[in-house]
This record gives structure tokens, sequence and C-alpha cells, in this order.
């Protein structure tokens, strides 16, 4: 992988996510049009904590998912350039999506994507969750790119 660093505030550049809803913190390593490496900190400060569950903190799957999805539209506007930056992205489909091993506060959440397709405005990546390592979660993403309207 070619070493590039993309922090938030450039992700907030690149894609329109914010707080609390902006699930990636840095990308670490890009691979234009391939492939692409995220980091997301995982702090008892996040607010689906508070009731996913009481005293037994877990990572919603889906928001895994969408970090996921977040690390492939940062992949894809870094790879197409500013023309992309800003715009929506919409899931299409999320296939095979397995969950092996809870993501619980102090963890830090490795999201790596891997371009499978792309026709056009329609982007399918692999995608997998690591936590030291562990392979935590899998699943294939489909998504379209669109304008905000």
């Amino acid at each position: 992988m070619t070493s590039v660093l993309i922090d938030t505030k450039r992700i907030m550049e690149m894609i329109p996510h914010r707080y609390p809803f902006l699930l990636i913190d840095r990308v670490l390593d890009v691979v234009p049009n391939e492939s692409a490496l995220a980091l997301k900190n995982v702090t008892i400060n996040e607010n689906f904590f508070q009731g996913h569950f009481p005293g037994a903190p877990v990572m919603p799957g889906v928001l895994i998912i969408e970090a996921m999805a977040q690390t492939a539209a940062a992949l894809v506007v870094h790879s197409a350039g500013k023309e992309l930056e800003g715009k929506l992205v919409y899931f299409m489909a999320i296939d095979a999506a397995k969950f092996r091993k809870p993501v619980v506060p102090g963890d830090q959440l490795h999201i790596s994507v891997t371009k499978q397709q792309n026709r056009r405005n329609v982007w399918k990546f692999q995608g997998e969750a690591k936590v030291d390592g562990v392979l935590c979660a899998e699943a294939v993403v489909t998504a379209m790119i669109m304008d905000k309207t």
C-alpha cells in the first residue's frame, strides 16, 4: 500500500458525514482505485453505548458496516478527486455480513476495504473490520454515489 494519511478534517471535506455519525477517525493507507485502511478509535463516550448495552457496551454491527462504507467512500473520493467530494453515498446492498467478535470501548477498529467492482456511480467493496489483527466483522457493500438533492 502507498502510505497516505488522511486526517479527520480532510475526511469531512471528502464525505458528508459528521459527528455523531462520522465513524472513521483517519484513513491510514490508500491504494487509489483499489483499497483503503481506516481507523476508528472506539471510546466509551460514543453515544450509542448509552443504550447498546448498559453495563455491557458493544458497538452495533450495523455501525461497523457503516464504517466500512465510509472508508470505501473516502477511497472513492481520494481516487476520483474533488468532483466527488461531499456527494451522498447510498447503500444498495449489504451481502455476506458476518459478525465474529464484539467491538467494545477501548478497541482500535481497523477497517479495510477492497474494490470488487465499479460501474459508473455504483461501487462494490469487500470490507473487513479487525481489532488487534482479529477479524470482528466482514461484509460486501454496494453503494451508489449521488448528488445532493
